[in-house]
């Protein structure tokens, strides 16, 4: 599994894109009830948007490096503040959740089936590998920590005061995070779109077209002048 984990992660930045792009054009959706289909979206959407928030909060109180260095698993030090007190693995987790919220927006059955657990199992290896790697690296350190810290379930205990007494790096959260918000949201949109006219043709609703078009030309506008910032060093995270 280490092994497993070790290689995902030194090519994750081709695979999870191509995760979502396969999600959009090789999904067909499950065609149930228009009512059902609208609280569907409902909870897809939630259920991502938390994933997100998660992300985010994360991101925003402590910085970690995420990328590994030379394409693997890299640490400087066991970070062990912000919202890593509460899990020790929020941005995996807040992936999952997303991944999970496009699952259900999509409704294909071969997705439920094998395209979620596949990609937990994959999740499942990289932090496997992580954890080979920091157990080795900290020892005892990384020992203790993870006595008291669980792997996936966050310990909501004490979580608003952590927020509270730390400061909030919004430059940090943009410049970090804006490629992976845009990416998933931008799935979402095209799966609802896709999912509409899958079932209704050019009988879909017009008015839900032209607000996703309008959405997805604004998250794109978003996403452009965030990319600015940041490569013009506008926006710095630290």
């Amino acid at each position: 599994m280490v092994k497993l984990g070790n290689l995902i992660f030194k090519y994750r930045n081709l695979i999870f894109p191509l995760f979502f792009v396969l999600l959009v054009l090789g999904t067909k959706p499950y065609m149930d009830s228009g009512h059902l289909g609208k609280w569907r979206y409902a909870a897809g959407i939630t259920i991502a948007l938390t994933g997100q928030i998660i992300r985010a909060l994360t991101i925003g109180l402590v910085y970690i490096i995420r990328g590994g260095r030379n394409r693997k698993v890299y640490a400087e030090t066991l970070v062990k503040d912000g919202i890593f007190a509460h899990c020790r693995n929020p941005l995996y987790v807040g992936n999952i959740l997303i991944v999970i919220g496009l699952g259900i927006t999509a409704n294909s059955i071969p997705f439920y089936i094998a395209g979620i657990p596949l990609f937990i199992v994959m999740y499942m290896a990289i932090i496997k590998a992580e954890e080979n790697y920091l157990s080795n690296k900290f020892g005892q350190e990384y020992i203790e920590y993870i006595k008291g810290v669980n792997r996936f379930i966050p310990n909501l205990s004490g979580i608003i005061k952590t927020i509270k007494g730390m400061k909030f790096n919004w430059a940090r959260l943009i410049v970090k995070e804006y490629g992976t918000t845009y990416a998933w949201v931008v799935c979402m949109i095209l799966l609802i779109i896709k999912n509409q006219y899958m079932r209704y043709g050019s009988e879909m609703n017009k008015t839900a077209f032209l607000f996703l078009s309008a959405l997805f030309i604004f998250v794109t506008f978003l996403y452009a002048v965030a990319r600015y910032l940041k490569k013009s060093e506008r926006l710095v995270a630290d």
